[in-house]
């Protein structure tokens, strides 16, 4: 059940990831790396940024425990959807109504001129927020049932449909192109919610909303404490759960003092960062959440330590072969999947660069997330948000450090820098102790010689192709 579980969500991300990268290729084929590409970079930027954090664990490892408690399960998650869906309404409102002022507040660095074209496209993406946590709402239910297939496949219809507006405005004008991404990604959110309806039907699971509808007026004095409950789970989680992708939206924001272009590399090499965080870290980490919080919840510590151990090594090896293979060849990644159309020499280079920074902290970032499902399983998000908030602090230091002398490859490297500290402060509370009886093992010999042996063979294999690059 643990392998196949991880199988599941990492071949539905790999999917995912496969429609993800041909829908960066084709942005950067018929955009480049310019001012329209960074326009809708930043517009999908702070949707995309909520998605990650509702989807990747904030909302999941906050409501999921509580859900398991509830005594009133229907009513209890009746009343966080609507409580939800209500915020984020009049959010999306507000965004619809000031869409300037967002768009200024998010891209300081823009001129008046570049805010204005922006502006539109911003109030466009937010709505794709409201969908997508429909999404993940439904989502964190057919979790509780210990289904992932549907979530972890589904995330490709919004890729799809980004490809398809490319397709259809390919050889139309730049500004006209940015529009039709920017409503696909609003029927990308839409195609995920109907499949996630259908799954929740096929489940039997639509009785939790009606029978949850029906009970929420006479049951409301009793959810008062599970509402209060979850809260304070959940908005610590938000900051203690997103290092990563916070971290990407601060670069996002300092790269709109830099040059045009600076937002596109950030983002072109952030994409393939977030290709093996997402197949292997967050994989195994949805994976394994609900045992490991089951086995703490039943005080069954040493089941939920085995768990960690296990799932350590597996991440252990399966991110240090990507981080040295995205180091050494990030100029050949890049070229292979982006150099083409409008993405010239220039951009490889400067992408690749980034990548090779944001690689660094690939390691620390991943393994992270394991350590921390054992703080959220205690309810230590208010601990996790602690840590969250020195790793960020340090990484607004490193980036303002950094920002200067490397540019965009700066504002990366200090995103990774800031991982270390993170993956530190993590494993400090779960304990040194605990960490060294996990890492001291035969098997990390093994993992330093086979890393040697990587390095080796791809330092030969990049001299052999660089003569045709």
């Amino acid at each position: 059940m643990f392998l196949k579980s991880i199988f599941t969500n990492s071949f539905g991300i790999l999917i995912s990831r496969i429609f993800g990268l041909i829908r960066d290729l084709l942005t950067a084929s018929v955009l480049g790396a310019n001012i329209y590409s960074d326009m809708f970079f930043i517009a999908f930027k702070l949707p995309n940024l909520f998605r990650r954090i509702f989807a990747e664990g904030a909302f999941t490892q906050s409501f999921l425990p509580s859900f398991a408690k509830s005594k009133n399960k229907s009513a209890f998650a009746v009343a966080v959807f609507i409580r939800f869906i209500i915020v984020l309404a009049f959010f999306s409102l507000l965004v619809t109504l000031f869409d300037t002022f967002f768009t200024k507040l998010i891209a300081m660095g823009f001129s008046k001129e570049i805010v204005a074209k922006a502006a539109p496209l911003v109030a466009i993406n937010f709505y794709y927020l409201i969908l997508i946590f429909s999404v993940t709402f439904l989502a964190t239910l057919l979790q509780y049932k210990n289904h992932f297939a549907t979530t972890a496949f589904s995330t490709a219809l919004l890729n799809i449909s980004i490809i398809t507006a490319l397709l259809i405005s390919k050889g139309m004008s730049a500004e006209v192109i940015v529009y039709y991404m920017s409503y696909a990604v609003v029927a990308g959110g839409v195609f995920q919610l109907i499949v996630h309806f259908i799954a929740i039907k096929k489940l039997g699971l639509f009785k939790i909303f009606t029978v949850g509808a029906t009970s929420l007026k006479i049951r409301k004095y009793n959810l008062k404490n599970e509402l209060n409950r979850f809260y304070k789970l959940f908005f610590p989680a938000i900051l203690g759960n997103s290092t990563a992708q916070l971290s990407a939206f601060i670069d996002t924001y300092l790269a709109t003092f830099l040059v045009s272009g600076s937002i596109s590399f950030l983002y072109y090499a952030n994409r393939i960062f977030q290709l093996p965080l997402a197949l292997f870290a967050i994989a195994v980490s949805v994976a394994i959440f609900p045992k490991i919080a089951k086995f703490l919840k039943h005080q069954d510590k040493i089941k939920a330590y085995a768990l960690i151990k296990k799932s350590f090594w597996l991440l252990a090896y399966l991110l240090s072969f990507s981080m040295i293979g995205g180091i050494i060849l990030s100029k050949e990644i890049i070229w292979l999947i982006f150099q083409r159309g409008a993405f010239n020499d220039i951009d490889t280079a400067k992408t690749s660069l980034v990548l090779s920074m944001y690689m660094i902290g690939l390691v620390p970032f991943g393994l992270t997330k394991i350590f921390s499902l054992w703080l959220y399983s205690l309810h230590k998000q208010k601990t996790a948000a602690k840590i969250s908030s020195i790793s960020l602090g340090a990484n607004i230091i490193l980036s303002l450090a950094l920002i200067i002398p490397l540019k965009a490859a700066g504002l990366a490297l200090a995103s990774s820098l800031s991982g270390f500290i993170l993956f530190y402060l993590t494993v400090k509370e779960f304990g040194f102790k605990e960490f060294l009886g996990i890492i001291l093992d035969k098997k990390l010999i093994y993992l330093i010689i086979l890393l040697i042996l990587e390095g080796i063979i791809l330092y030969i294999f990049k001299g052999f192709i660089d003569v045709y690059i």
